[in-house]
């Protein structure tokens, strides 16, 4: 068995809005500069006649405001608030999409490592840049290894409604190419048996107290050690020898 390869895709979500909120200040910025800033009253402070509207436009989005010289309190309280938001929409556009990114552990699945509602801050370049809403890949910079802790969406999820917008928080246990499988609460790769040792009965505390009483395993993965916990009664779920793909 091979799985499908995921594939590039649109995600609207909250770096979606931001971008069209960041092109909705551009137009009105724009609009007001090329066709209402002439008509509009003269403020106390005299623009320079010299300085054409092109100029301004190439000053507004290299510097992200305003020069000083340009008062704008007479313009409209909508081009207002569009000159002074856009500068904080750009940079938190830029660090969510490219440098970090929040997000909140919605389920169990990681425990006792993550809790349900932790809040974990993901670094969005370590494994290369991705343009966002489209989440076609710039620039490569590393690949994913085993025992990294991953923040990903379903595999083409925009074509199970029941995954919209949900995110996925997993270890890694194997790389394209490696041959899985899991039966019996065992995890083999490639061949190979992952090392369990047991720890004891979980007790959990907070949103872990759910899982109290599970078996507390610690599994050895690229020579690192990380806890999971296994149902008491081992009814998890069969994988039988799967391919991973790449990408």
């Amino acid at each position: 068995m091979t799985i499908e390869n995921a594939e590039s895709f649109f995600a609207l979500d909250v770096l979606s809005w931001l971008f069209l909120a960041i092109l909705l200040a551009i137009a009105i910025v724009l609009i007001d500069l090329l066709f209402f800033s002439k008509t509009s009253p003269e403020s106390d402070v005299k623009v320079t006649e010299d300085r054409s509207t092109f100029r301004k436009i190439c000053y507004f989005l290299i510097f992200l405001k305003f020069s000083k010289s340009e008062k704008y309190k007479h313009r409209p309280k909508v081009v207002q608030w569009s000159i002074e938001l856009f500068p904080v929409l750009l940079l938190v556009l830029v660090f969510r999409g490219f440098i970090f990114e929040p997000f909140r552990v919605p389920s169990n699945s990681m425990m006792p490592t993550l809790l349900t509602g932790d809040f974990i801050l993901v670094n969005k370049f370590d494994y290369g840049l991705r343009l966002p809403i489209l989440n076609s890949k710039i620039i490569d910079f590393s690949k994913p290894e085993r025992g990294d802790v991953i923040v990903f969406r379903y595999p083409n999820y925009e074509h199970s409604a029941g995954y919209s917008g949900v995110d996925f928080i997993k270890r890694v246990v194997a790389l394209p190419g490696d041959t899985i499988s899991y039966e019996k609460d065992q995890l083999t790769v490639n061949g190979e048996s992952v090392e369990y040792r047991k720890i004891g009965s979980y007790q959990g505390v907070d949103s872990g107290k759910a899982m109290s009483g599970y078996r507390h395993i610690r599994e050895k993965i690229n020579e690192a050690d990380h806890d999971i916990l296994l149902h008491p009664l081992g009814n998890s779920r069969k994988l039988s020898k799967t391919t991973v793909p790449e990408g």
